[in-house]
């Protein structure tokens, strides 16, 4: 299969909860993380668009689940999930945030894989790990994006990476890694090509049974 088109995304719909998503048909792949670690930046870059995804210097602005189509193929889609854990909100509308996005990985038929974003210097919080119990719980193949990683030098940013997956190794068969900078413009490709291996499956009509 060719490599699908991630610049011609564009947004589809937003929604609140889960049962006020889209039609849970196709295939899509979201991504989440801490609200600081730069996922909204993360997605811009890998869509080579400035403003798809919102940006805030305030963490924690994405609220809703949010829906990008390749273009008009609405059955292939990219989410942008509610950041997590930084957010200066009540923590009564943190604890629902965390329902909905529990709630949303437990039960979207359609969704193939996560991209889960970290920043390189603080990786593996309390709630990348709780978000990556979730997908072991649902069999779910987890890409992480070690985000900022031009703010390291080479070897230490290596060092990161490596110190990463020797912590997840009991997750390897779940669980990739990689390096990834939206100001370098790093880790691009690689984080395209998962991309297109959860996205391009013939079969868009079924969700993923496990590890790609």
């Amino acid at each position: 299969m060719k490599p699908l088109i991630y610049q011609n995304a564009r947004f589809l719909t937003s929604a609140p909860t889960r049962v006020q998503c889209p039609p849970d048909h196709g295939a899509e792949v979201a991504f989440a993380g801490r609200s600081n670690a730069g996922k909204s930046s993360a997605i811009n870059t890998l869509t080579q668009q400035k403003s798809l995804a919102r940006t805030s210097r305030t963490p924690g602005r994405t609220q809703l689940i949010n829906f990008f189509s390749l273009g008009d193929d609405t059955t292939r889609r990219l989410v942008d999930l509610p950041g997590y854990g930084y957010a200066k909100v009540p923590e009564a509308v943190k604890r629902e945030w965390q329902y909905h996005l529990a709630d949303y990985l437990r039960g979207r038929r359609s969704l193939r894989g996560l991209v889960l974003v970290m920043d390189v210097r603080h990786p593996l919080t309390e709630f990348d790990q709780t978000l990556l119990g979730w997908a072991d719980e649902q069999n779910m193949p987890v890409h992480i994006l070690l985000t900022k990683a031009d703010k390291l030098k080479s070897g230490a940013a290596k060092s990161a990476l490596q110190q990463v997956r020797n912590q997840l190794r009991e997750w390897e068969d779940l669980v990739t890694v990689q390096l990834f900078s939206s100001l370098k413009r790093q880790g691009i490709d690689a984080a395209c090509a998962q991309l297109d291996i959860w996205l391009g499956a013939p079969e868009a009509d079924q969700a993923s049974s496990g590890p790609v």
